[in-house]
């Protein structure tokens, strides 16, 4: 049961506000924001996705820089309302192409239609897309394609300093092209959200991958479509998983742990030839959700060193290891390192060359940051952090240093080998253009290195 939904700005902007039971005092959105600016509970640097002010519960989630909020009086499920907010975000993104503050503001009267449909009296109807156009009349506005060339999950395909092609997030399911033409594609990602933990010495000790394949259709008349899989692949670690599904333990097959299927994929003939039938709902939707704890490459390997210099001082060697080959990039890498608490000062050096990289030492939290703008596959890259600690009593830096924390992005691979080989469609029809490629994209979820 929602009582109010609204999405803010980075600025705290109210964007759209929709009150369903007049329960929760207006000024809802500004307490909300106010509260997540300036969170300084349980040690915590940001809010969490839940919280309770004055009897009011705010539930939040941020998707492209924008902050989608419920908020209710009643004890709902934390994660219900959270996957309802998530998915809200996907029906607008559906419907407007692109989800970004312009293009929520100059559709605000579709996106109001939307919520009035999504929800009704705070109670949930449906956030199927399909299920939606039968109930939305008002036509979607487009950006220009200008406007959006620096705009949202578009930047997550950027292949050195040449823009792959984006389409699939930046148009409407619903709109026409010029012309009154249909749109006749589907598109197919893999995502994949790593979470590796290495051992000071650089050696793995934890190593898991979430993955999904997400769809994206804008073919008309809902034609079945047939999706193949790796033939080696395999679903859980025995041989077998829930579904009985047998396959050959071959040198580099790809052995998943257990996976979900999207209500609308049939599994006749998985067992035989690895392929999903299904007839895919409009907009964008996960055909499968899998997990994978097989020992795998992780596409960087770290190194961290701390070592005492005096009695006031110590030198931090960070090393980064680009372990995929040299023909991909991985973009808007960030690494972070907690720092003991008495450090007051940190000066950095870079290695000889080293272009588009930044360092910071954020004393207020005393973390020591480092962002690189690309890395090249098969590189290595180093940074030294000269440390300065107050005079007061301290313990073992060491101990009280780390863990080194790093995320990335990664076009064009997926460390689990898992791969779309080919994608039929049932429906003879000279305008359909299903295969224009499949993207692949790694993701780092939790990667982390002890000291």
């Amino acid at each position: 049961m929602i009582s109010q939904f609204f999405v803010l700005s980075q600025r705290g902007d109210n964007i759209v506000f929709r009150d369903y039971r007049g329960e929760v005092p207006k000024g809802s959105a500004e307490i909300f924001f106010r509260k997540v600016k300036f969170w300084k509970e349980d040690g915590q640097e940001e809010a969490p996705p839940v919280f309770n002010v004055d009897g009011v519960n705010y539930f939040h989630v941020k998707v492209v820089g924008l902050l989608f909020v419920a908020t209710t009086r009643a004890n709902v499920s934390p994660s219900l309302v959270l996957e309802l907010l998530q998915r809200i975000a996907r029906v607008i993104k559906d419907y407007v192409g692109v989800l970004n503050e312009d293009s929520i503001r100059k559709n605000f009267v579709l996106v109001y239609e939307l919520l009035d449909e999504v929800m009704d009296f705070g109670f949930v109807q449906t956030t199927s897309t399909e299920l939606l156009k039968s109930y939305i009349f008002n036509e979607p506005i487009i950006l220009d394609s200008a406007r959006l060339s620096s705009i949202g999950p578009t930047g997550l395909f950027m292949q050195g300093t040449k823009r792959m092609p984006g389409t699939a997030v930046t148009k409407s399911v619903v709109a026409s092209e010029p012309g009154g033409r249909k749109r006749e594609e589907i598109f197919v990602d893999i995502i994949e959200k790593i979470s590796v933990t290495f051992s000071s010495s650089g050696y793995i000790l934890t190593s898991e991958i979430d993955g999904t394949i997400q769809m994206k259709s804008y073919l008309t008349g809902n034609p079945e479509i047939r999706l193949a899989l790796n033939e080696d692949l395999s679903i859980g670690r025995g041989g077998g998983s829930a579904y009985d599904y047998r396959s050959s333990f071959g040198s580099g097959a790809v052995i998943l742990d257990d996976c979900n299927f999207h209500e609308s994929v049939r599994l006749d003939n998985f067992e035989v030839d690895k392929t999903l039938t299904l007839v895919p709902p409009d907009g964008e939707f996960p055909v499968m959700n899998y997990r994978m704890t097989q020992e795998f490459k992780p596409p960087f390997r770290i190194n961290a060193l701390i070592e005492e210099a005096g009695a006031l001082k110590a030198e931090v060697i960070l090393k980064i290891f680009a372990e995929f080959p040299s023909n991909i990039t991985s973009n808007t890498i960030a690494v972070q390192m907690p720092l003991p608490k008495y450090t007051i000062r940190a000066s950095f050096e870079l290695e000889p060359g080293a272009v588009g990289q930044t360092t910071d030492f954020k004393e207020a939290n005393k973390r020591l940051e480092w962002g690189l703008k690309k890395i090249v596959g098969g590189s290595e890259h180093t940074l030294r952090a000269r440390l300065t600690f107050s005079p007061e009593a301290h313990g073992n830096i060491t101990k009280e240093s780390g863990p080194v924390s790093m995320t990335f992005t990664i076009p064009m691979y997926n460390s689990s080998r898992l791969q779309v080989k080919y994608l039929q469609i049932a429906k003879k029809s000279g305008t359909y253009n299903p295969y224009r490629w499949v993207r692949y994209v790694t993701l780092a979820n939790s990667y982390v290195a002890r000291i």
